[in-house]
């Protein structure tokens, strides 16, 4: 029993220096992207669209100053949450699976009106049926309004028709087809919206090293 006390203690340790090492890189208006490994779902939108360099993502959230603190704002679970920067780390320790990305220069002026709206969205419910422009969000869907209307000049987000076909057959994933039944919903395939992978290829963010 001590032996198993001892290891996870490291591991936890381990964790714990990887979040607070991490930490320092960060800045309010950072976009973290995470590969959440969360089952067929996560794989599904993975599959569609790539993200930066290849990469795969199927979460997004900003990070924003609350009492002098950053924290993420995220559309995850059942609503719109504040969460710790330790949670959101850990959720993704092994660097494979997270990238921190940040507006380009000439673009960091549109931070704190993103930052402001963010914010306003917390408690907002969860958009389980990834319908862009109804009463709830979604992950992405938060990050593309949150700086939609942040300038008089070009948007740095585009909307695109999703799809929840594989590539490889042309037919709809069965998770997904399981999903929506459960939702007793149709699949919105072809409707305009967007996902973490085409937030991550925006040629106006750039990874954090």
């Amino acid at each position: 029993m001590r032996y198993l006390f001892v290891i996870f203690f490291l591991i936890s340790s381990i964790s714990t220096s990887f979040a607070q090492q991490n930490r320092s890189k960060l800045k309010e208006g950072d976009l973290v992207f995470q590969d959440l490994d969360c089952g067929p779902l996560c794989d599904a939108i993975e599959a569609v669209t790539n993200g930066y360099q290849g990469r795969d993502f199927s979460h997004v959230a900003i990070l924003v100053k609350m009492n002098k603190e950053l924290r993420a704002v995220e559309a995850i679970g059942s609503h719109v949450k504040s969460t710790s920067l330790d949670s959101l780390l850990l959720r993704c320790p092994d660097p494979k699976k997270y990238l921190i990305m940040r507006l380009t220069k000439a673009n960091q002026f549109r931070i704190p009106l993103a930052c402001k709206y963010a914010k306003t969205t917390i408690g907002k419910a969860y958009d389980d049926r990834f319908i862009y422009d109804n009463d709830s969000l979604y992950c992405s869907e938060l990050i593309y309004n949150a700086f939609l209307n942040t300038s008089n000049t070009e948007n740095l987000f585009y909307l695109q028709p999703m799809t929840y076909k594989d590539p490889k057959t042309g037919t709809y994933f069965p998770a997904w087809i399981e999903y929506y039944q459960g939702l007793h919903s149709f699949i919105p395939e072809g409707l305009q919206g967007i996902n973490p992978g085409l937030l991550s290829r925006s040629p106006y963010l750039e990874p954090v090293e």
